[in-house]
């Protein structure tokens, strides 16, 4: 089976700071055209937007945070800071979202009118087309490495440009029709949307923080090359656990063998296991525990 091989933490941040260069510029197109329409629905759009740069600036400490190796405080290594980072950007999608939403109602209460909206229509265009294509590359990057961080980025841009789409909706309805109340309602039912995508984010988090298995997919790849190994028909595989921390996969597999068996025989037995998951899925952590089975009395009756 072909060794997976994966981006160096070094590139993976390159990705990130694309986003961080992508999440400023977007900030201010869109500050701009809140600016010149003065529409709430595009303040909130901006607003997320900072989120957007606080959250790239996290994604970046929390890859380059993961990537250390294991050390005297930490003997399983740093992966689990991608997991903080995807729960501290769903917190502050949150953060965002609520922000939006008392921003919306107050406007509902003091209505306020629109000026320059195709000035503003076509800069929030402009802005949503860099975060769709960023997003998008960071989503790709982010399951093809298996970085939650990236991909927790990844999907906030593109939800961006899903509350952008929105925004430019109710403004261009605001300008077809003049009415300047359509505007904090569109707002209102962005800021519920982006809920959705902070509690996603977050449930991620917190599922990983629990020492989540493998993929299923994954861990039937693990079973099969196992399985395969064996070479004598006395050797099994009594347990197999596996989870995930970030990019990091750890596997912790029981065999047995004939009791009357060497250590060095078992030891090699144990060091193909490590082999075989490492030729699937390289890099990954493999813990293996040998016990005697029944069988060995089959082969070795007892002395005396």
């Amino acid at each position: 089976m072909a060794v997976e091989t994966g981006l160096s933490n070094s590139k993976l941040n390159n990705y990130l700071w694309l986003s961080l260069g992508a999440s400023l510029a977007t900030l201010a197109i869109k500050t701009l055209a809140a600016w010149l329409t003065n529409s709430i629905g595009l303040w909130s759009d901006a607003l997320e937007s900072i989120v957007n740069v606080v959250a790239a600036l996290i994604a970046i400490w929390a890859l380059r945070i993961s990537a250390k190796p294991a050390d005297h405080n930490h003997d399983f290594g740093h992966g689990k800071a991608e997991y903080l980072s995807s729960g501290v950007e769903g917190s502050m999608v949150f953060v965002a979202a609520g922000a939006i939403i008392i921003s919306a109602v107050m406007r509902l209460v003091s209505p306020a009118p629109l000026e320059s909206l195709s000035y503003g229509l076509l800069l929030s265009l402009s802005a949503s087309l860099i975060n769709l294509f960023v997003g998008y590359v960071l989503l790709r990057a982010g399951r093809k490495n298996r970085s939650i961080t990236l991909e927790a980025d990844g999907q906030h841009l593109l939800t961006d440009v899903l509350t952008s789409v929105g925004v430019m909706l109710g403004i261009g309805l605001v300008a077809l029709t003049g009415w300047a109340i359509l505007d904090p309602i569109v707002a209102l039912a962005v800021g519920v949307n982006i809920l959705f995508t902070g509690y996603r984010l977050v449930r991620r988090s917190v599922v990983g923080q629990l020492d989540g298995t493998l993929p299923p997919e994954e861990v039937e790849t693990i079973t099969e090359v196992l399985n395969g190994i064996a070479g004598d028909p006395r050797v099994h595989i009594t347990q197999l656990q596996t989870r995930e921390s970030g990019r990091q996969r750890f596997v912790y597999a029981t065999v047995s063998v004939p009791g009357h068996w060497t250590v060095q025989r078992s030891h090699d037995v144990a060091d193909a296991v490590e082999e075989a998951v490492d030729q699937a899925f390289a890099g990954t952590t493999t813990f293996v525990h040998i016990e005697p089975n029944d069988e060995t009395a089959a082969v070795d009756p007892p002395v005396g």
